[in-house]
């Protein structure tokens, strides 16, 4: 679908903001990945009533809507041709229940304001992407987010008990857990009497990668045939079933007490076995920074927080949690005793916050420089969320590399080992004369590498636009068709943030990708604002706000 040369009105009864002019349009045109779509409009809430009348109109008009949080998403699925609408306003934060340990918030709430108010009630939010500070809860319910603690804790699926959602043709209602779906809703009865059934004569391995421990890719369809509960479908879906709205999120009680460790080894197959032993015996983070990273890190010529010898392949930062701050300092003991056993060369403890820190503060040594290498040599995140079974994570990052040297470009990894899950980096060299045809050779090799090894493409990240053009590499016929045939009982018309999940034949990963210096150039206000949240991190900022400041 296509609104280009589209001009819009705002809909009848729309209380909120709704622009169409080119600043405001370009200002929204570009997320934390790499593609660049400016949309026809954009359309800002005031409240969730207002989501109904925006999706009443779009179900009308045939005009489609992409709703985004913060614009923090890797996977190009908080861009779209159609209206973006910006939850920013939809930010209510209910009162939390001690007792259930529950609590009901919009979407557009940070993560990390979550876990400040739980903390006042001796309660976390276990679920925390390294985005947190700005990572709204309805962009991490809707792809099925993870962060550094799944390994202990799960992804998002598990901590969601209930959406407040608005579906395709305006109709609202609660999906909660352990009650009766609303299957007076069209979209939801058609899934249920007229999809389900077909589901449930499938193989369940079809619609899932069996081994990976973390999965944001296609629709939750296997979930939902193991817990029966249409919440499951809704996780992770990536705003192409239905717009939420509200969350309500289950809390998790505040561990007695932490500690950490640092761990250094001289090959790759080491660490990854290490992380998977760790994993196995309840460390509650199990973070590996590969040679790539700590060369990258090391060459700006700044001390790095923790001084590592030579010679690492590989490193592990480990978090333990226990009882009581003794308890998990002896946990952390007897999991250092497992590193040694494994290989490590280099160990260091952590049994106090201020430690902890400074082994943290490793984990994000690389990110500044990164983006000291622009706007010659771009960090670009195309092949940035693969996720493999654990016991074949070594191979994985070896692979990564291969296809890096194939392609000639240097290359950032890091990620979760503990889950086999491992970010990518690609820095780009953009006065290559080839540097497009180098990242069509990339992303195709790293698509066959995680097929090859039974992993999915999509860890936490959630599908966007640019996966779910490589979804017939790595899903097969049968979950594809299952995938399709979910999104036409949910979304007929197509409304829904179009081309995510479910793309059409042909697709490509990517069309206009933004560092690209042969696109034409947007308004100067909006390329102030957008360079001013990428520099700053500014992610969770009202990007109105920003572009009126800008002018």
């Amino acid at each position: 679908m296509t609104t280009a040369g589209l001009e819009l009105a705002a809909p009848p009864g729309f209380r909120g903001t709704f622009r169409t002019d080119l600043d405001a349009r370009a200002v929204y045109s570009e997320a934390a990945g790499i593609e660049r779509i400016v949309p026809a409009a954009i359309a800002v809430p005031v409240d969730a009533d207002d989501v109904v009348t925006l999706v009443k109109w779009a179900a009308d008009t045939r005009v489609p809507l992409t709703a985004r949080g913060a614009g923090s998403s890797m996977a190009n699925g908080a861009v779209g041709h159609g209206v973006i609408v910006d939850l920013y306003r939809l930010d209510a934060f209910g009162k939390i229940d001690p007792d259930t340990r529950r609590v009901v918030v919009g979407p557009s709430v940070a993560r990390n304001r979550v876990e400040r108010e739980a903390l006042k009630e001796a309660l976390i939010f276990p679920v925390d992407p390294s985005s947190g500070a700005f990572a709204t809860i309805g962009g991490m319910a809707a792809t099925n987010a993870a962060g550094a603690r799944t390994v202990k804790y799960g992804a998002m699926r598990r901590w969601v008990t209930g959406l407040d959602c608005v579906f395709a043709n305006g109709a609202r209602a609660w999906v909660r857990r352990g009650e009766a779906p609303p299957d007076d809703i069209g979209a939801v009865g058609r899934f249920l009497y007229d999809v389900g059934p077909k589901l449930r004569t499938l193989d369940i391995a079809r619609l899932r990668h069996d081994g990976v421990r973390k999965e944001s890719s296609g629709y939750g369809l296997a979930a939902w045939l193991e817990s029966g509960d249409l919440v499951d479908v809704l996780i992770g879906s990536e705003g192409t079933l239905a717009i939420i709205v509200g969350v309500e999120l289950q809390l998790a009680p505040l561990p007695g007490g932490t500690a950490g460790l640092l761990a250094g080894f001289p090959d790759l197959e080491g660490a990854a076995a290490a992380a998977v032993k760790l994993a196995e015996r309840g460390a509650s983070a199990v973070e590996l920074l590969d040679r790539t990273f700590l060369e990258i890190a090391a060459s700006a010529g700044d001390p790095l927080p923790i001084a590592l010898p030579g010679g690492l392949e590989a490193v592990l930062i480990v978090e333990v949690e226990g009882g009581t701050e003794l308890e998990a300092v002896s946990r952390l003991r007897e999991l250092a005793g497992w590193c040694e056993a494994g290989g490590a060369t280099f160990v260091e403890e952590a049994r106090d916050p201020h430690e902890e820190t400074r082994l943290w503060q490793l984990r994000h040594a690389a990110s500044p420089i990164l983006n000291r290498l622009a706007p010659r040599v771009q960090s670009m995140q195309f092949i940035e969320d693969g996720c493999v079974p654990p016991e074949r994570f070594a191979e994985y990052v070896r692979g990564v590399r291969r296809a890096l040297d194939d392609a000639r470009v240097r290359g950032v990894i890091f990620g979760h080992a503990g889950d086999g899950h491992a970010h990518v980096n690609p820095l780009i060299d953009m006065q290559e004369p080839n540097w497009r045809a180098r990242i069509d050779q990339l992303i195709t090799d790293v698509t066959v590498l995680v097929a090859s090894l039974g992993g999915t493409l999509a860890g936490e990240h959630g599908d966007g636009r640019l996966r779910a053009a490589l979804a017939d590499t790595v899903w097969s016929q049968e979950a594809r068709d299952a995938f399709a045939a979910t999104k036409q009982a949910f979304d007929p018309l197509g409304v829904l943030n179009p081309g995510v999940v479910v793309a059409p034949v042909g697709t490509r990963p990517f069309t206009d990708i933004k560092y690209d210096p042969q696109l034409p150039a947007l308004p100067p206000a909006a390329r102030r604002a957008l360079d001013e949240i990428v520099q700053t991190k500014g992610w969770g900022k009202f990007r109105l706000d920003l572009l009126e400041r800008q002018k």
